[in-house]
């Protein structure tokens, strides 16, 4: 079973989180931001993962270290889901129209965490949430989930709808990628032997 539960609790968060990659897209989100559980249960639905998250962060303070470090767990969740990564697809790519914005995720469960983030998000905010906290979160899940992730955005001019497209093409590409490879279904997808 291709699942994971993981616990974080830093003197600024305390973070629960339990994943099934395998899942029907279902679960409870409950970071403490009500813009992050928006993305977060689109991110579950659309990945098809079943997600459980919750968060006591020190969101007196702003949102920031709550949207990092749920990023950082929610990575560590997919790497030990992941295992070793034995008969997956391991690339995924997704163009996701989201109204007037257009975005694409391309990504590879490589071992190598890396961001390459190319959002233009036109406001700071998105209610309350800091729009800069996107690519912080983003941050968090590639360095540690080990894989490259390409967000690009080829239009857009609503804030909301580039963030979630950005969520929803995410989650489709990942979703591709950890699928089972029917070809290659016992062989680890590296000419390494390893990833």
């Amino acid at each position: 079973m291709r699942k994971a539960e993981i616990e974080r609790k830093t003197n600024e968060t305390d973070i629960t989180l339990s994943l099934d990659l395998d899942g029907r897209g279902q679960g409870v989100i409950d970071t403490g931001i009500g813009f992050l559980d928006h993305m977060l249960t689109l991110f579950s639905r659309h990945g098809c993962f079943d997600l459980h998250v919750r968060c006591a962060g020190d969101t007196e303070v702003d949102d920031h270290h709550s949207a990092e470090d749920i990023g950082i767990v929610l990575g560590q969740a997919f790497r030990e889901a992941l295992g070793d990564k034995r008969g997956i697809v391991r690339y995924g790519t997704m163009i996701l129209p989201m109204d007037e914005a257009l975005i694409l995720a391309s990504v590879d469960l490589s071992g190598r965490g890396y961001l390459q983030y190319g959002l233009e998000i036109p406001t700071e905010k998105v209610g309350t949430f800091d729009t800069e906290l996107v690519e912080e979160f983003f941050m968090g899940f590639t360095r540690n989930a080990g894989c490259t992730l390409h967000l690009r955005q080829f239009s857009g001019k609503n804030s909301h709808h580039i963030i979630e497209g950005a969520f929803k093409a995410a989650a489709r590409a990942l979703r591709q990628a950890v699928s089972y490879d029917a070809v290659m279904k016992e062989e680890i997808p590296s000419t390494k032997g390893a990833l």
